[in-house]
C-alpha cells in the first residue's frame, strides 16, 4: 500500500484573475495583521485652536460693533460727526499700524500718497451718494430690511477669510484675496447699504457707509497681518472686542454677545480637542495603492 502525502493546504491569494477555492466572503486570518489606525494624524492643542479662532470673534465683534453703531445712529444717540472723527482716527492708526509691519517694498512716501488718494476719492464717493442711498429703500417695509440684512451679514460670516495673510505680497504692499473673500465684502456692504437707507439724514448715511468701509474692507486686512503676531493678534481682539461690548445699545444684550463669543472663542477649540478622542482612521490592505510621486521636477 502506498503511502499518500498530507495535501498542502492552498493559501488565499489578494488576485481576482485566478479561481480559487474560497467563498467570496472568505477573510483570512492575516487579512488585519497590516492593520493601522490614525497615522500621521496631526493632533491640535488647545492653544494652538485658541489662536486660530481669534480672527472669528474680532470678525463677530466688528459686526456687532457695526450693528451697535447703526442702532445709536437710527436713535439720536450718536452724533455722526463723531462717528467720522473716530473712524477716521483709527484708520490713521491702524494704517501706521500695517505700514510699520509690512514689507519694505517701495518708497513709504508713495504708499502714503496713494493711501491718501483713495481716501479722497472714498470720501467724495460717499458724500455724492449719500442722498441717493438714504431714499433708496423708502417703499420697502422695516421687516424686510431687516431680513435683508440679517441674511447678508449671515453670508458675510460665513465667507469671510479668516486665515493669516498670504506670503505672496503685491508691489504696492497689499495682498490679492480669494472670490469669497471679495463677495464677504460685497455681502457686508449690500448689509450696510439698506440699513444705511433707513437713516433720517444724509450726513448720517454717510458717516455710517464711511464705518463700513473701514470695518468690512480695511479693517480685515490689518487682521490678517496681525495674524502673524499671537501677541498683536491677541490686543486686537480684546480691543475690538471691548469695543463692541460698550457700544451696545441695550444692557440686555451684554450676555448674548458675550454667550457667543465665549463659545466661538473657547467653547468650540475645546470642543474640537475633546472630539478628537474619537477620531478613529484605520488603513489596511483593502485600500489603493497610493502613488509616491517626486515633487521635485527632474532636471
Amino acid at each position: 500500500m502506498q503511502n499518500e502525502s498530507p495535501t498542502t493546504p492552498e493559501e488565499w491569494q489578494k488576485i481576482l484573475w485566478k479561481k480559487q477555492p474560497f467563498p467570496d466572503n472568505h477573510l483570512p486570518p492575516s487579512f488585519l495583521s497590516s492593520l493601522q489606525r490614525n497615522i500621521n494624524l496631526k493632533q491640535y492643542t488647545y492653544t494652538s485652536l485658541l489662536k486660530t479662532a481669534l480672527p472669528v470673534t474680532q470678525h463677530l465683534s466688528t459686526t456687532a460693533l457695526f450693528l451697535s453703531t447703526f442702532a445709536r445712529l437710527k436713535s439720536g444717540r450718536l452724533d455722526p460727526r463723531v462717528l467720522v472723527y473716530f473712524g477716521s482716527g483709527l484708520s490713521i492708526l491702524g494704517f501706521g499700524i500695517y505700514e510699520t509691519n509690512s514689507p519694505r517694498l517701495g518708497h513709504p512716501s508713495h504708499r502714503l500718497a496713494q493711501a491718501v488718494k483713495s481716501s479722497i476719492l472714498v470720501f467724495l464717493a460717499l458724500a455724492s451718494l449719500a442722498p441717493v442711498l438714504r431714499t433708496l429703500t423708502a417703499a420697502t417695509s422695516d421687516d424686510s430690511i431687516w431680513a435683508l440684512a440679517a441674511s447678508l451679514f449671515i453670508l458675510h460670516a460665513v465667507l469671510a477669510d479668516y486665515t493669516p495673510e498670504r506670503a505672496v505680497v503685491s508691489e504696492r504692499g497689499g495682498t490679492e484675496g480669494g472670490l469669497t473673500s471679495v463677495l464677504s465684502i460685497n455681502a457686508a456692504v449690500s448689509a450696510s447699504v439698506v440699513l444705511a437707507s433707513r437713516l433720517q439724514t444724509d450726513i448720517a448715511v454717510f458717516s455710517l457707509m464711511l464705518y463700513a468701509v473701514q470695518s468690512f474692507a480695511l479693517f480685515p486686512v490689518l487682521r490678517q497681518r496681525l495674524q502673524r503676531y499671537p501677541l498683536a493678534s491677541l490686543v486686537l481682539t480684546c480691543f475690538v472686542t471691548g469695543l463692541s461690548f460698550a457700544a451696545l445699545p441695550f444692557p440686555s444684550l451684554v450676555f448674548p454677545l458675550a454667550a457667543l463669543l465665549g463659545l466661538v472663542t473657547f467653547g468650540s477649540p475645546g470642543a474640537l480637542v475633546w472630539s478628537q478622542r474619537y477620531k478613529n482612521r484605520i488603513r489596511g490592505p483593502w485600500d489603493p495603492a497610493v502613488p509616491q510621486l517626486n515633487s521635485k521636477k527632474d532636471r
